[in-house]
């Protein structure tokens, strides 16, 4: 039980640094409500889980310096550029409006879509939940797959977390006036994650 406490503060630690994952669950919330941002929530855990998956199967496909880890930053760092300039593109037209239930339904399935992008092709992931596996690696499949229900599961609920509170209406339309500001900070930042990402890549 011990063992579980610190792998799920670790874990729990990690989700509380903003990466590229929140900027996109943010602006989702924002545009589009916290119900259609869920859809991104959900693409994210569920890449999350994909490597929770792989790195407690012990593979080590993913592991640092491999062709296809080289391959995963590259993809992430274009990624986080495209994602970037549409926050830059697009700041200051979140009109607010409430979003129909077709389109709802659409945005949702898009989010899924972008939110399982944003997660799998974020490298960090994969390095995280490899050291975490390397923590659990003597556990018995019991405990592994109860660590891996509870990683999925917190992703889930911290990014839905996220959504609702960020996707207030009410809160929103008393900041009104920041959100392009914030938008395109947001994409600032984004971008200067892939140069990090490319600059790091060059380096190494």
């Amino acid at each position: 039980m011990e063992q579980f406490l610190i792998v799920a503060l670790a874990h729990f630690l990690a989700l509380l640094s903003p990466g590229p994952d929140f900027f996109l669950v943010a602006r989702t919330s924002i545009n589009a409500g916290w119900r259609v941002a869920s859809g991104a929530c959900l693409g994210i855990a569920l890449a999350n889980g994909l490597f929770i998956g792989v790195a407690f199967a012990g593979l080590a496909i993913l592991r640092e310096g491999s062709a296809l880890f080289i391959a995963l930053q590259l993809a992430g760092a274009a990624y986080l550029l495209y994602i970037g300039a549409l926050f830059l593109r697009h700041a200051g037209q979140s009109d607010l409006a409430v979003v129909d239930a077709r389109g709802a339904v659409r945005g949702w399935w898009r989010g899924l879509s972008m939110g399982f992008v944003s997660g799998i092709l974020n490298p960090k992931n994969a390095l995280f939940y490899a050291s975490l596996a390397s923590m659990v690696a003597s556990s018995g499949a019991g405990w592994k797959w109860a660590y891996g229900a509870w990683m999925f599961s917190i992703v889930l609920l911290w990014d839905l977390l996220v959504a609702v509170a960020i996707g207030n209406r009410r809160l929103l339309r008393r900041f009104t006036h920041a959100l392009p500001g914030l938008e395109r900070a947001s994409g600032v930042m984004l971008m200067l994650l892939a140069a990090a990402l490319l600059v790091h890549l060059v380096q190494g």
